[in-house]
C-alpha cells in the first residue's frame, strides 16, 4: 500500500509542473538495487529479521515522507521506503514456496492487487472528497507495517525457515572464493529465467509505467467537461487515473483464484505497447477519446494487462521450475518488474516535460494547473 500511496501523492509531494518521475525513480532504484543483490546473500537472512527491517524502513520512511517539510527530505524518506518494498516482496515471494502453490500465490497477488486498490482509493478518497491535507494522509498512513507483525506471527501457518548461516570461521581468501562461486552460481541460475519470464515482465512494466508516470499526468480535459464532485482541479485526474489502474491491477492479480490462466507472456507485453502508442496520440493530439469516462476505461483496462502478466509470470515459474530452485527462482524473477520500472522512470523524466511543453505550445495549458 505504501508505494502506491507514494505514487498517488506524487503530484502532492512535488507539484504539477514537475516530472512525477522524480518520486518514481526514488520509489523504484533501491528496492531495485535489492532485489538486484539480494540472490547473493537473502538466503542468509532468516525471515523474521527482513519482516523486521521491513516494518522498520517503511515506519521511518513514511514519517520523513508525511512530516519532513524539505523535498530532500521527502525522498530520503521515500528512498527508506523503496528499500522495504524490495525487501518485502522478494521475502514474501520467496515464502510462497513453502505452502501450497496456488492458494499461496494466489493469495499474495491479490493481496498486492489489494493494496495497490486500496491504497489509490485511500488517497483519492482523503484527498479529492474530504481535502485532507495530503502530510496528514500520509502520517497515517506510517502505521500500516505494524500489519505486518500480526500477519506473519498470528495468521500465517508455521514453515520450515531453512536458511543458511554465514561460516565466520573462514579464512578471508577462503571466503572470498566462497563468495565468487556464489556469484558465479547465481548468475549461472538466473540465466535460464530471462528469456521466458523476466524479459515479457519487464517490458509491460516499462509500458505501464511510462503510462502511469510519464503520459497520464498529461491526459486532461477542461474542467467544465468533467464531472466537478470528482475533478475539483486538473491534480484530481492523475489521482483518479492511477486509481482506475490499481482497480484493473487487483482484479487480474486476483484471476488465479478463479483458475485464469494466461500462459502466452509475450502477447500482454505487446498489447501494453499498444496502450503506450494510443495514449501517446490521445496526449498529443487529444484524440481518439472525447470523453474522460473512456479514457479511465482505457487506464483499467491498461492495470488489467500489467496484473495479468505479474501473476501469471509467477504462476509459470512456480510451475515449470524444479523444486530445489524454486525459492530462489522467485526472488529472482522480481528484478524484471524493478527494472523495468526504473527504465519507464528514466523515459517519464523526459517524456512528461515534453507532452507538457507540445500541449501548451498548442493551446493546452491544463498540465500546468492553468
Amino acid at each position: 500500500m505504501l508505494y502506491v500511496i507514494i505514487l498517488s501523492a506524487a503530484i502532492d509531494l512535488v507539484g504539477e509542473a514537475t516530472p512525477k518521475a522524480v518520486v518514481l525513480l526514488p520509489d523504484i532504484i533501491p528496492a531495485f538495487t535489492i532485489k538486484l543483490v539480494a540472490p547473493l546473500f537473502i538466503h542468509l537472512i532468516p525471515y523474521n529479521v527482513r519482516l523486521m527491517a521491513t516494518v522498520a524502513l517503511s515506519f521511518v520512511g513514511m514519517l520523513c515522507i508525511s512530516v519532513v517539510p524539505s523535498l530532500f527530505g521527502r525522498i530520503f524518506g521515500i528512498v527508506l521506503a523503496s528499500f522495504s518494498s524490495g525487501v518485502g516482496e522478494i521475502t514474501f515471494l520467496q515464502l510462497s514456496h513453502y505452502y501450497h502453490r496456488k492458494p499461496s500465490l494466489g493469495g499474495f497477488a491479490s493481496g498486492t492487487g489489494c493494496a495497490g486498490l486500496f491504497g489509490s482509493f485511500y488517497y483519492m478518497v482523503l484527498t479529492n472528497l474530504f481535502k485532507f491535507q495530503s502530510w496528514k494522509v500520509l502520517l497515517l498512513s506510517s502505521f500500516l507495517p505494524f500489519g505486518f507483525l500480526v500477519t506473519f506471527y498470528w495468521i500465517l501457518p508455521p514453515f520450515q525457515n531453512h536458511y543458511v548461516p554465514l561460516d565466520t570461521s573462514e579464512s578471508p581468501v577462503l571466503a572470498k572464493s566462497s563468495w565468487k562461486h556464489s556469484f558465479t552460481t547465481t548468475i549461472a541460475k538466473i540465466k535460464p529465467l530471462v528469456i521466458p519470464y523476466m524479459v515479457p515482465l519487464c517490458l509491460v512494466y516499462i509500458c505501464e509505467y511510462t503510462i502511469n508516470q510519464g503520459i497520464s499526468p498529461t491526459l486532461l480535459y477542461p474542467l467544465d467537461k468533467v464531472p466537478r464532485w470528482l475533478f475539483l482541479s486538473y491534480r484530481d485526474m492523475y489521482v483518479v487515473y492511477g486509481f482506475q489502474y490499481q482497480l484493473g491491477v487487483f482484479i487480474s492479480r486476483s484471476s488465479i483464484n478463479f483458475g485464469v490462466r494466461i500462459h502466452n507472456l509475450y502477447m500482454l507485453s505487446a498489447l501494453q505497447f499498444v496502450n503506450v502508442v494510443i495514449l501517446l496520440f490521445q496526449s498529443l493530439y487529444d484524440i481518439p477519446f472525447t470523453s474522460i469516462y473512456v479514457l479511465m476505461v482505457v487506464m483499467f483496462y491498461e492495470g488489467l494487462l500489467g496484473g495479468f502478466s505479474y501473476i501469471n509470470t509467477f504462476m509459470s515459474v512456480s510451475e515449470e521450475v524444479e523444486e530445489q530452485n524454486r525459492e530462489f527462482c522467485m526472488g529472482s524473477v522480481t528484478i524484471s518488474d524493478s527494472l523495468g520500472i526504473v527504465i519507464a522512470g528514466l523515459i517519464s523524466w523526459l517524456l512528461e516535460p515534453g507532452l507538457c511543453r507540445y500541449q501548451v505550445d498548442h493551446g493546452r495549458n491544463w498540465c500546468l494547473g492553468g
